[in-house]
Formats: C-alpha cells, sequence, structure tokens
C-alpha cells in the first residue's frame, strides 16, 4: 500500500479510545449565536488548576471554515495575573477533532496529563480543537490553519498574562504536521518547539533553524513513516538548526504518551526563551 495513502486515510488510528475519557473538571462556556466577535471573545474562563470550555469567534474565517474554534484553557494552579506565565499551545490528532465535543480534545497529550491525570504544569495550555477535515492527505495534514491559530494565540495573551519569551508549541499526528507548518511560518513567535510523529517539507529548513525543536516519533510506527521526522531533522540540520530526533525503538503511532508523560520534556521547554518579548 502507497505510504502517502496510508498516511492520508489511517490517521483515525492515532487517536483510537478517545470515547473512554472520564475525568478532569470542565466549565463550559459558549457564546450565544447572537452576540457579537468581540462580546463572544471577552469571555476567558480563568479557573486555576483547572480546564474551562471556550470558543474562539475567529475574526475572518475563511471560505468553507467554522467561524468558531472550540478551545481548552488551562492556568496553572498558582496562576497570578500579576506574574506572566510560559504559554503551551497543543495541537491534537486527526481523532479528536470537531465542533465543541471537548472531551474528545483531552485524549492526550496535557490536557490529558492536567485534566484526566490530574498533573500541575507550569504553563497556561491553550488547546484548540480543529474541525473534522476531510479524508485527502492534504486535507488532513493541513487541517490546522496558521491564520486561526495565531488569532487564538493573540487573543489569549491579549487576555490573560502571557510571558511571550517563552511561548511553546507541540502536536500529535495530524498535529505533529499543524505543529511543523505553524513553526516554519511564525518562527518568531515560539521559544521551541515538540512535533511528534508528524512530519513537514524540508524547504522549510531555513525557517524552522530559527526555533529549537525536539522530534519524538516511533520507530515502528505504521501511519505515520518515521522518514517524515527524519528527513525534516537531516535538512534542520544542514540548516544550522538546534534540532534532535528522539525514536522509540518498538513504539508503533504512539510516541505521544511517552513524550508528554516525561517531566523533561516540559523542562527542556522551559529552558527555551526567545531574545526579546513580542
Amino acid at each position: 500500500m502507497r505510504r502517502d495513502f496510508l498516511v492520508g486515510v489511517i490517521f483515525a488510528a492515532a487517536t483510537v479510545g478517545w470515547s473512554g475519557f472520564q475525568g478532569g473538571t470542565l466549565s463550559a462556556q459558549e457564546p450565544t449565536e447572537t452576540a457579537s466577535t468581540t462580546e463572544a471573545n471577552s469571555k476567558i474562563q480563568i479557573e486555576p488548576g483547572e480546564q474551562t470550555e471556550n470558543f474562539f469567534a475567529i475574526p475572518k474565517p475563511a471560505e468553507g471554515r467554522p467561524d468558531r474554534l472550540p478551545y481548552l484553557l488551562y492556568t496553572p494552579e498558582d496562576y497570578d495575573p500579576g506574574q506572566r506565565v510560559p504559554l503551551l499551545l497543543f495541537l491534537h490528532g486527526l481523532g479528536e477533532s470537531g465542533d465543541g465535543n471537548f472531551q474528545q480534545i483531552a485524549v492526550h497529550g496535557p490536557p490529558k496529563r492536567v485534566g484526566k491525570e490530574g498533573k500541575e504544569l507550569p504553563f497556561v495550555i491553550v488547546s484548540p480543537q480543529s474541525p473534522m477535515p476531510g479524508r485527502d492527505r492534504k486535507e488532513v495534514v493541513e487541517s490546522w490553519k496558521a491564520d486561526e491559530l495565531m488569532a487564538l494565540l493573540d487573543h489569549v495573551e491579549g487576555q490573560l498574562s502571557i510571558d511571550t519569551r517563552r511561548v511553546y508549541v507541540t502536536g500529535l499526528s495530524m498535529g505533529g504536521f499543524g505543529t511543523w507548518r505553524l513553526t516554519a511560518t511564525h518562527p518568531e513567535r515560539f521559544a521551541a518547539a515538540i512535533p511528534i510523529c508528524g512530519g513537514g517539507k524540508t524547504e522549510w529548513a531555513d525557517e524552522l533553524a530559527k526555533t529549537p525543536i525536539w522530534v519524538f516519533h516511533g520507530g515502528q510506527d505504521s501511519v505515520v513513516a518515521l522518514s517524515g521526522s527524519e528527513e525534516m531533522v537531516t535538512a534542520i540540520q544542514r540548516a544550522g538548526g538546534d534540532v534532535k530526533l528522539t525514536i522509540y525503538p518498538d513504539a508503533g503511532h504512539d510516541s505521544w504518551t511517552a513524550t508528554y508523560a516525561n517531566p523533561e520534556v516540559y523542562a527542556w521547554l522551559l529552558r527555551h526563551q526567545l531574545e526579546q518579548s513580542n
């Protein structure tokens, strides 16, 4: 079977078992249909140590795209508006796509760690939900749109006390592809990036070389080939970038569970910051 077909139609394997999520405290907040964009986007709920459910009204949605972006927002237990906090943007995989089914977002990664598992992380964590893409490979790998994500990031940074020198991005599978693309598109905004079992275009290497990147992939991944990460790392190394690759030799597509359970991953992120805040 062709590799591009595998990547395009079997992405759902990345998120088997999402319906079994239980636990975590979620506080619903949905704008009314008659609310203006400004009104809808002015109501971020903050509940330190918990995740709240939010909708971001996209200012200028592209044709065929939804006009809102659901997202979970986590603030640390000791969140203090008088102190600036690092921010971690998390991009989920294909199986968590939807339009406000928030428990799906929290199946994997940081939102699972702070929700279901009750862990504390020293970041404001923004976990948006992508609309369900078509099954065409291109639609899947390009499902995360940089302009929508940057508008959401601007919104959160404008509402909360964020250390804009320490904004990070990570994602798995479809979100790994999104992490590569977003980092290449806006290297000036991210202090570090962690793409997991994804891939990108090697011609992005010069832009990606501006950002420290730690890549993770399973050695036995039959959904997204390991070569997708290896090729990106090689290209960035040739461009003089700060990049490293961790391969789990016996892991299949799920290379994210071990990654997000590793405290060193978060410590590594926090060791990086932009020279100047934006």
